[in-house]
């Protein structure tokens, strides 16, 4: 077994970081651990040819995807961060990142990948103070979904936004890769990663009781304010307008294990 693996001890949960290096090595994976303010990206730029794989969040997945694209390389995800949306997705168990290394030997598969401004994500955007919340209430803290209501209350205005030109009244707006199970206060799971397509999510009215979807290739988004602020696979960030989203179908190698 080879290959090169970036782990980023501040995302990690359970197994620290000095042990999943080393049982890496075992294996014969070249394991690096990410210093401070070292950037994921930059450190995957030093892997030979050979898969390329991270142990971290959703965030840092998405950086080092990004490498493994440029090369075309097999892709490696070991669940080390708080969430491991994708992970989960890709049907990982997202307790046991040891496991997850034997997919540096394992088999191949290619899910999709999108974009928001040529900026690559995994999951989803979601739009907006309140849409951060909603990103986080499969796994958040105990009384997230009574805040995320107590936010809506408090800040009764919409994003103020159109949609391919059309405006979209929306309190909350998610673009994601694929199709989630949603219900108005939480983000499930999607059945598959190689469908093809984004899917946008809206949710109206004072006190959202439904999600309206569509879903297509491509979204253009637009503010008044000219920027929005946004989650990008869990990262906070304030992105300038308009939003172009773009999917890119089967563009990612991912090797899992041959168990999964």
């Amino acid at each position: 077994m080879s290959g090169f693996l970036v782990i980023n001890p501040r995302s990690g949960q359970g197994t620290n970081a000095e042990e999943l290096r080393d049982e890496a090595g075992q294996l014969g994976i070249d394991a690096r651990i990410l210093s401070p303010n070292e950037d994921p990206a930059e450190l995957a730029r030093e892997a030979p040819d050979g898969p390329i794989g991270v142990a971290g969040g959703d965030g840092s997945l998405a950086a080092v995807a990004e490498i493994a694209l440029e090369r075309d390389a097999p892709f490696v995800v070991v669940p080390f961060g708080t969430f491991n949306h994708f992970a989960r997705d890709l049907g990982l168990d997202r307790d046991d990142p040891v496991a997850a290394l034997r997919a540096f030997s394992g088999r191949e598969t290619r899910v999709d990948i999108a974009r928001v401004n040529d900026r690559l994500f995994l999951n989803n955007v979601s739009l907006g103070l309140y849409a951060r919340l909603v990103h986080e209430q499969e796994d958040g803290e105990p009384f997230a979904r009574l805040k995320a209501i107590g936010m809506l209350i408090r800040r009764p205005r919409g994003l103020g936004v159109t949609v391919d030109g059309d405006p979209a009244h929306a309190r909350v707006l998610v673009v994601s890769n694929n199709a989630y199970e949603l219900d108005v206060l939480s983000i499930g799971e999607r059945e598959r990663l190689d469908e093809g397509a984004l899917h946008l999510y809206v949710a109206h009215g004072w006190l959202p009781t439904s999600w309206e979807e569509r879903s297509g290739q491509e979204f253009v988004v637009e503010a008044r304010s000219g920027h929005l602020r946004a989650a990008i696979d869990g990262e906070r960030e304030t992105l300038e307008t308009p939003l172009r989203f773009r999917i890119e179908p089967a563009a990612l190698r991912v090797l899992l294990p041959e168990n999964r």
